[in-house]
């Protein structure tokens, strides 16, 4: 008799060892309770003592038992969306409760189109928090002005959400971050001057919102910088000639800002693959210098001031994809040769006086 309760004092034990604790799994259950999911049924495994076993979208650190992943996609390959022919919808809002979860290094509540409130303030209390992925809400409110604190985040995604208010100056504290996705919001305010703190940077994507001021020149100095997106702001002010002397910016999008200035010449020979300056006030000539080092697979400086003739030297280039000139104020001879001999009209058109293929014909003098 003795021995059964000592086996099943002993098994008591090792069951509570490896179970979530009661207090994560209380605060999981206050998340979801701010939450209505209506078609796809994903927390009706949210049961049990457990939350760390078949829990959907949660996971468990092996060592401690305590809740370290949220990840919840409204748009995935996950049976449970194949079966129901359809992506998720959700409404509700996120619960501060989620702060309560200490250890979580994860929260991915992604695309799920109606989910809405702000972002928990105290969710720059979670010291070991590394990926804060919200794209593809209704979230609204600012950025936490204190998000610096977070030392460990690698991923900021808030996308496509309904974000206001400026970007807060503490977030060039993120030593760590390496993705940063703000766009399609309605962030207003001017892009932090003190940017190039955040060495570990490869990816800078803040198009679709309502910053203004200049380019920051610290920019330049995020050496694993590979993509860049300020487009669709109002950006105003010259391009930094440095951007053109980053090693590994492979992208740069500033379209249908308020940039003016001339194009720097260090971008025709730069890194620079996707280069997108449409839709500005750039005045000035094409720069002259391409070479062999111009390999774009995007070249598009439409919809801007630009004067005088197309210069001989882009024939020179190694390779141009897509290349559009058009609604600029270019006149004379389109060169012969690559990359014109695979471009057609429209990539010339709503000149003052260009001229030759694909194009009508020059006039012989």
């Amino acid at each position: 008799m003795k021995l059964n309760v000592v086996v099943s004092l002993l098994l008591l034990l090792i069951s509570s060892a490896t179970c979530c604790p009661p207090s994560d799994r209380r605060a999981l259950l206050a998340f979801r309770a701010a939450l209505h999911e209506p078609y796809l049924g994903i927390f009706n495994s949210w049961t049990g003592q457990d939350c760390c076993h078949n829990w959907y979208g949660v996971s468990c650190d092996s060592l401690t038992h305590r809740v370290a992943d949220i990840n919840l996609r409204g748009e995935s390959e996950d049976p449970i969306f194949e079966r129901a022919h359809r992506t998720g919808y959700m409404t509700g809002h996120i619960s501060a409760s989620i702060c309560e979860l200490t250890r979580l290094s994860a929260i991915t509540i992604a695309d799920w189109k109606g989910i809405s409130g702000e972002i928990p303030k105290c969710i720059t209390r979670l010291p070991f928090l590394r990926t804060l992925d919200l794209i593809g809400n209704q979230i609204s409110g600012g950025i936490p002005y204190d998000i610096g604190r977070l030392n460990r985040l690698a991923v900021l995604n808030v996308a496509d959400n309904r974000i206001s208010g400026p970007i807060p100056r503490s977030l060039t504290n993120l030593s760590s971050l390496m993705h940063l996705d703000l766009r399609n919001n309605l962030i207003s305010g001017v892009i932090p001057s003190d940017i190039g703190r955040m060495k570990m940077l490869s990816r800078a994507l803040l198009s679709g919102n309502r910053i203004t001021g200049r380019i920051p020149e610290s920019l330049t100095n995020i050496y694993r910088l590979a993509d860049v997106d300020l487009s669709g702001n109002q950006l105003y002010g010259t391009i930094p000639p440095s951007l053109g002397r980053m090693s590994v910016l492979a992208t740069l999008n500033l379209d249908g800002n308020k940039i003016s200035g001339e194009i720097p010449q260090t971008l025709m020979t730069s890194s620079v693959m996707n280069l997108n300056l449409s839709k500005n006030m750039l005045q000035g000539k094409i720069p002259e210098g391409f070479g062999p080092r111009s390999y774009f697979t995007v070249l598009d400086l439409s919809y801007n001031n630009l004067k005088g003739a197309i210069p001989r030297s882009i024939s020179g280039a190694s390779f141009i994809g897509h290349l559009d000139l058009s609604h600029n104020h270019l006149c004379g001879r389109i060169p012969v040769g690559s990359p014109f001999d695979h471009l057609e009209a429209a990539s010339f058109m709503f000149n003052d006086c260009l001229c030759g293929k694909p194009l009508r014909a020059c006039l012989k003098k």
